[in-house]
């Protein structure tokens, strides 16, 4: 991959990643470490996209404390969450309590705390491609009580208090279609708590649903986490009892609470994702929206819950509006330029889900010539021959190799990749990442160019995270642990920090994924990816059997564009993203180009390590255990 010129010649003469909790040769037994107890503070579990270690966040809390304060009269009710993705992003919701400031650093001890897959908290991952040991079996926690599932239809509290999500203005959820780019159909999601303007173009998700797009009749979610209540109330009055299909990738109890919390609401169906290989995730994140008027499909990087759609960095892509093809049409007709049809169907198939069956007949009767972009999606399985090309990333270096060229220069093109989790790339980089996946991002044409290029990665810092409009909290969704950081320091010259002036979006942290090629100057792009895909072989894939054979964990789904399907040879970058213009060619790029490398004192932002040195926007602290 193309070198930065300040990247950092050696791991060691600089601070990133510097951890000394554990000098354990055994990989598996890496231990976080934990506060010790003090009964007066109040745990918070962040959010994640991963089922992760057991994690609580301590906060300190400002007013002075009577050392012998009984922990139960002075205890704070948990509320339950909603079921949602993973019992940890579940759990995390459960948990967050209300606000405590920055007042002295707490004392770090080291212990280890595992309890069962039912609990919630098994070190599973979407991301970790070598599956931890079995957990030990603990008794049934007390603190499960009935009373919880009274308050199950409530939002979730946030990490700040009660009244931290404020109610945005009405103005807020005013779209205006002629300031939308509908060239590249790539949309950033609004963020609550910056300049206006910056949100001229951007898309909540009551915008999406809202009338302006269609008459609704019938819809599909797909989604990794989910909060029903809140879900529900995006819908507009008009549209909240039109039939839902959920597609997840829950299982057991944290199933039955998400089929528990759907029960108020009789127009809500499921569909389970079978997920066959250990530690794969249903993360693909997809709306189909079937209209009066036609049908529409959102392709998106945000989890139905309200944080993701507060103050977050997310993206998507909407189609345009399809509409039905005449009466007896073939079966191939209303395929695109970019084979999109047949390849959304191919995905939809591969959940062999009878609930999707009247869904594929449908986008079947549609016309999707119009569309402009290629799907690229991950499935579970292990494939073999044509089948490889199918899924992951030997799917995006297929169509790298059939639809683009080689660009002048082309070694000093730069190859970025943003992301908001990151898995195991193995001891060093030829085991994966500057192997089998450098490979497919360096790919442009079928020309096989020379080998030693590197990427860069953008990816928050410690800083990024606590000087956020959330704080400290916004890290629980970027769930880069200890335990894999540890095991690959040699990654952590690569990082980038995220800054995204450009978009008004700095301090609003990252659950975007996107991956480009970009030109030396930074002014073109030769492709450009958004998806739910994170820096992860279970996203990804990793080559198997002396690559024959290739084997995905998770169902991941983004769009890839390419030049050529715009008639272009490359795409220029926009240099002004707000407010957006109809009338722009430029592609809007959600962070600042060129990335600022970390410098000597900036550290990838791990979430399950403490921050004592200094408060969030908010005054608190981080301590997990």
């Amino acid at each position: 991959f193309t070198v930065y010129g300040l990247l950092c010649a050696s791991i060691k003469d600089s601070q990133h990643g510097k951890w000394t909790i554990s000098d354990s040769e055994d990989e598996d037994n890496i231990i976080p470490p934990t506060p010790q107890k003090d009964s007066n503070k109040p745990s918070i579990k962040p959010d994640l996209e991963r089922k992760p270690d057991t994690v609580t966040t301590f906060f300190k809390q400002e007013r002075k404390l009577s050392p012998k304060r009984n922990e139960d009269t002075h205890s704070v009710k948990e509320p339950s969450a909603p079921s949602m993705g993973s019992e940890a992003r579940k759990a995390a919701h459960v948990n967050q309590t209300l606000p405590v400031k920055y007042e002295s650093h707490p004392s770090p001890s080291v212990k280890r705390k595992r309890e069962t897959e039912e609990a919630g908290w098994n070190l599973s991952s979407s991301d970790d491609e070598t599956p931890p040991p079995a957990p030990k079996k603990e008794p049934k926690k007390s603190d499960v009580s009935p009373k919880k599932k009274k308050t199950e239809d409530k939002r979730p509290p946030s990490p700040h208090g009660t009244s931290y999500y404020k109610e945005e203005p009405a103005d807020f959820f005013e779209t205006n279609l002629l300031s939308m780019n509908d060239m590249y159909r790539f949309y950033l999601n609004k963020v609550t708590g910056i300049p206006k303007k910056f949100n001229t173009g951007a898309l909540h998700i009551k915008d999406i649903l809202s009338p302006m797009f269609g008459t609704l009749k019938e819809s599909v979610q797909f989604n990794y986490c989910f909060d029903i209540p809140w879900m529900v109330e995006q819908y507009p009055p008009e549209f909240r009892d039109k039939p839902v299909i959920l597609v997840h990738g829950e299982k057991r109890e944290s199933k039955a609470r998400l089929i528990e919390q759907a029960k108020p609401y009789p127009h809500i169906r499921f569909c389970q994702a079978k997920l066959d290989i250990a530690f794969g995730t249903h993360h693909t994140k997809m709306m189909l929206l079937w209209y009066e008027e036609g049908f529409r499909v959102i392709i998106l990087t945000s989890n139905l819950i309200r944080a993701d759609w507060y103050q977050k960095t997310q993206g998507m892509w909407m189609s345009p509006l399809y509409p039905r093809l005449p009466e007896g049409s073939p079966g191939t007709a209303g395929e695109s330029p970019t084979n999109f049809k047949s390849d959304l169907l191919e995905y939809l198939e591969a959940y062999r889900a009878p609930e999707l069956a009247e869904w594929i007949d449908r986008i079947k009767q549609h016309d999707l010539s119009e569309t402009r972009v290629y799907l690229i999606g991950s499935t579970p399985g292990r494939y073999q021959g044509p089948a490889m090309e199918k899924w992951g990333h030997l799917r995006l270096r297929k169509l790298l190799s059939e639809h683009t060229k080689p660009v002048l220069n082309e070694e000093r093109w730069h190859v970025l990749g943003q992301f908001s989790s990151i898995g195991s790339m193995g001891l060093d980089k030829t085991k994966w990442l500057a192997a089998e996946f450098q490979r497919t991002l360096t790919t442009l044409g079928k020309v096989r160019l020379k080998e030693g290029r590197r990427c860069a990665h953008v990816y928050p810092s410690v800083e990024n995270v606590r000087t956020s409009l959330e704080g400290y909290p916004a890290g629980g969704s970027l769930p880069y642990s200890i335990q894999t950081a540890q095991k690959q320091l040699w990654l952590h010259s690569y990082f980038h920090g995220w800054h995204a002036d450009v978009t008004g979006r700095s301090n609003a942290m990252p659950h975007i994924k996107t991956y480009m090629r970009v030109s030396p100057d930074y002014t073109q792009l030769a492709w450009f990816l958004v998806t739910s895909a994170n820096l992860s072989k279970a996203a990804w894939g990793a080559l198997e059997k002396n690559n024959t054979q290739i084997m995905v964990r998770s169902y991941e789904l983004g769009v890839l564009y390419l030049p050529s399907a715009f008639n272009m040879s490359t795409f220029p970058v926009e240099k002004n993203v707000f407010p957006a213009s109809s009338s722009s060619k430029g592609f809007p790029v959600p962070f600042d180009l060129p990335p600022q490398h970390y410098s000597s004192k900036d550290q990838p932002w791990i979430w399950n390590i403490p921050y004592t040195q200094a408060p969030d926007t908010h005054g608190n602290i981080w301590v997990p255990s």
